[in-house]
């Protein structure tokens, strides 16, 4: 039965979205199908940047460090950046520009900048090894990477075929000094001309993601897919303020996030990052994570709203100086990209009364949309992710054959909506088996909808861990165990992680004859050529001497090791 929130929030939507109103919806065709899609949105990033930092110029917007600029400043920046991309270094409509970079103002300027000129702003993961990095730059046909020192180093000695520019971060003008044009140098800019230039059916985005075939691939979207996305969590925020006030709140102080979460990860690029335009919303980076930084800066910044990957926000609760700083204002602990252990959201609740742990369920595929599960409905429900994100998004339980099941059966997960990537570089059999005729997205997770269509994902299809929000398929890290000359057979498998949420582990067997490989030694054989979030730790490769266990079809029964050795770290 629909909660009293549910109804609530139900009733609010409704309004925000009838005809004359800022969320209204219009009726599109999409790839032949009907959707719906926002009747007044930006059509494209490059629009949507230009009109809420025009409305917000004289905010403050970005908090790096001792740097601080607001929207106008933010926006000027990427004025001088996109008008040296395409003044200096050729970038032309379409054309896929890396950032290979960590978290910094000039990160999201450079972003802004790319789209601006008209660019595919192509996000590497900069966790990625440099063998990884050229395999991401190859894969998009990049013609420039902007990268920082650290991931430049890693390219060194790779084949890619980019020009790779350095950035730095700080002061913007320096920072990005190889790709920036002082504004005094030119009158009618790149950017503004780009205005009259840019539809929503351009090239905007592509990022990485992680399949059961190994290798990543670049699922790429279009300004339409993007700028919908972003709208959609905009009108979610709407909702939740207007709530508020209703409740009588005050809302007045302007909205505050911190940046702790990677912006080449949807969850960073969309409604944390790209989102905050539209409300108006201050971010405060940190460049690397650490918890009891991340209270100083919540508390000195008043920070309104976290998320990040599900051990974060359990770190800030359980942390032992948590009591030493103030973190009333932020009433949201939001997590996404993992599932979040149920004892985590009661130690969140304990730890901040004032606040609420929050849920989200997206893909890179779906630029994060999904669903959503809020305050009082996630501690009723705490194991679902909550109800598909209205307006936009039409969810789905399917069999094999794409067939609809009935409420309460496990099926795949499907989404469908304007918001959708259009599909995978380079790589049109993916693609076409990533949708269903009528446009449904395989998400390759099973769940199910209870009797008020909450979703529970209860498995995946694809053979994936989540280690902390980062994707690490088994084969890709089985692949780089059967590179050593030594090694007959291998399984990797995901193990629960109270941090992590899970953690990958490996059993392998060495050939008969061969010398003996340590689990120190493959550990070491493996960091040299996969990133290391994707190496098992000590305590986590394990050598047999027996032939693996073995399935009817001859496959290794990866399924009976995950449970013999969860059993067994578990006793341990």
């Amino acid at each position: 039965m629909p909660t009293q929130l549910d109804n609530a929030l139900e009733h609010i939507i409704g309004e925000l979205t009838k005809e004359g109103q800022p969320f209204h919806c219009k009726t599109i065709t999409r790839d032949g199908v009907e959707m719906p899609a926002f009747a007044a949105a930006p059509p494209t990033l490059a629009h949507y940047f230009a009109h809420f930092c025009n409305e917000h110029r004289d905010t403050e917007f970005l908090v790096d460090g001792d740097l601080r600029l607001t929207f106008g400043q933010t926006y000027q920046a990427a004025v001088c950046v996109a008008e040296s991309l395409a003044r200096d270094h050729g970038v032309e409509v379409g054309d896929r520009i890396g950032i290979a970079a960590r978290n910094s103002a000039n990160w999201m300027i450079a972003f802004m900048g790319i789209t601006m000129a008209g660019g595919c702003a192509t996000l590497l993961n900069g966790f990625w090894s440099g063998d990884e990095l050229a395999y991401g730059i190859r894969l998009a046909e990049c013609k420039l990477v902007l990268a920082d020192k650290g991931r430049a180093a890693r390219l060194e000695g790779t084949e890619h075929g980019a020009k790779i520019v350095l950035i730095d971060h700080g002061v913007p003008s320096d920072g990005l000094s190889e790709i920036w044009k002082a504004p005094e140098s030119f009158d009618g800019s790149v950017a503004k001309a780009m205005l009259g230039r840019l539809g929503a059916d351009d090239l905007a985005t592509i990022l990485y993601t992680s399949g059961s075939t190994g290798q990543s691939k670049g699922a790429f979207s279009d300004h339409l897919g993007v700028v919908s996305g972003v709208m959609n969590y905009v009108s979610q925020s709407a909702m939740a303020k207007v709530l508020l006030e209703s409740q009588g709140e005050d809302v007045s102080a302007q909205p505050c996030a911190l940046v702790a979460v990677p912006l080449f990860h949807v969850t960073g690029e969309v409604p944390l990052f790209l989102q905050s335009y539209a409300i108006a919303r201050k971010l405060v980076l940190m460049p690397k994570w650490d918890a009891r930084e991340a209270l100083r800066l919540m508390d000195r910044e008043k920070v309104t709203y976290f998320v990040g990957v599900p051990l974060m926000s359990y770190e800030i609760a359980t942390h032992p100086d948590r009591e030493q700083f103030d973190l009333s204002a932020c009433k949201s602990f939001a997590a996404g990209g993992a599932p979040r252990p149920l004892e985590h959201v009661t130690k969140i609740k304990e730890a901040f009364p004032g606040g609420f742990p929050l849920l989200g369920y997206g893909l890179t595929e779906t630029n994060a949309v999904g669903c959503g599960n809020f305050n009082e409905n996630y501690l009723a429900k705490p194991g679902s992710t909550g109800r598909a994100s209205r307006p936009l998004v039409e969810l789905a339980i399917l069999d094999d054959d794409g067939k609809p099941l009935e409420q309460g059966k496990v099926g795949e997960v499907c989404i469908r909506s304007v918001a959708n990537f259009r599909g995978y570089w380079n790589n049109e059999e993916a693609t076409q088996k990533a949708f269903t005729e009528d446009r449904f997205f395989r998400t390759g997770d099973l769940g199910y909808l209870d009797e008020d269509d909450y979703l529970f994902i209860v498995d995946r299809k694809k053979d994936i861990i989540i280690r902390g929000g980062e994707n690490i398929t088994c084969i890709e890290v089985e692949d780089a165990i059967y590179a050593h000359d030594s090694i007959a057979e291998c399984s990797v498998f995901g193990l629960p992680d109270d941090r992590m949420g899970e953690v990958p582990a490996a059993v392998y067997r060495v050939k008969d004859g061969k010398d003996p490989v340590s689990p120190d030694e493959l550990r070491a054989f493996l960091l040299s050529r996969i990133a290391p979030f994707k190496v098992p730790l000590d305590g986590h490769i394990w050598q047999v001497h027996e032939k693996l266990p073995r399935l009817g079809t001859q496959k290794i029964d990866k399924k009976s090791l995950r449970e013999d050795y969860t059993r067994q770290t578990a006793s341990a």
